[in-house]
């Protein structure tokens, strides 16, 4: 990296430092369609499977411990939560897919919810999915690049639970999932590679995110 990256990275990293800065404010939690919030600000989503880190990866990137719940349960966050970041963005937690536990109607009124949603959310920016590092992209992950791709919404994979792996485990599951998503149309190029435990990769999904993000008012 030679000056000038350095120096556009630092500013990508203050940027995406002041943005988690300030407020992080719970809207609503919505289960049906016509509850979801009003077009306002840009929003992000993030998408993942059950038990994939969720709500920890939000929590990091907001540096509050309680902003998501977590749980070990499979299938906890049932509703897309809504959070305000600053008056500048908002964050959406998704449902987690590919759980067996849950109900089959529960299953298919979460699925109905949440294509529902990347369909017709114009103000939807792009959608942040997780993968757990451990076990790289599966079947069920497949099944949303797709939907995603079909829907052409952009989405950008995150590498979860980094920590787990050793160095070389780690780059051989980010040189493969690099490599699927290559092929993918609606698949953002940067791959982020991320631990909430340990804090690695955070500032570079914060920046990420601030990038899409509004303007601060001066």
């Amino acid at each position: 990296m030679n000056g000038d990256d350095e120096a556009a990275d630092a500013i990508a990293r203050e940027a995406g430092r002041l943005l988690f800065a300030g407020p992080v404010t719970f809207l609503r939690g919505v289960d049906r369609l016509d509850a979801l919030p009003p077009f306002a600000l840009p929003e992000i989503a993030f998408a993942g499977r059950s038990n994939v880190g969720k709500s920890s990866l939000i929590n990091a990137v907001c540096g509050r411990a309680t902003v998501a719940r977590t749980s070990n349960t499979p299938g906890r966050t049932q509703e897309l939560n809504f959070f305000d970041v600053g008056g500048r963005m908002i964050l959406a937690d998704m449902p987690g897919y590919g759980f067996a536990k849950a109900p089959k109607d529960k299953v298919e009124r979460w699925t109905r919810l949440v294509r529902g949603y990347l369909r017709g959310r114009p103000v939807l920016r792009r959608v942040m999915l997780l993968i757990d590092a451990r076990h790289g992209l599966k079947d069920s992950d497949r099944d949303m690049m797709g939907h995603l791709d079909q829907a052409a919404v952009i989405y950008q994979v995150v590498l979860t639970k980094a920590d787990k792996l050793k160095a070389a485990e780690l780059e051989a599951v980010r040189a493969a999932t690099a490599s699927e998503i290559a092929k993918r149309t609606a698949a953002h190029p940067v791959l982020l590679v991320t631990s909430s435990e340990k804090g690695d990769g955070i500032a570079e999904l914060k920046a990420e995110l601030a990038q899409l993000a509004n303007p601060e008012q001066s």
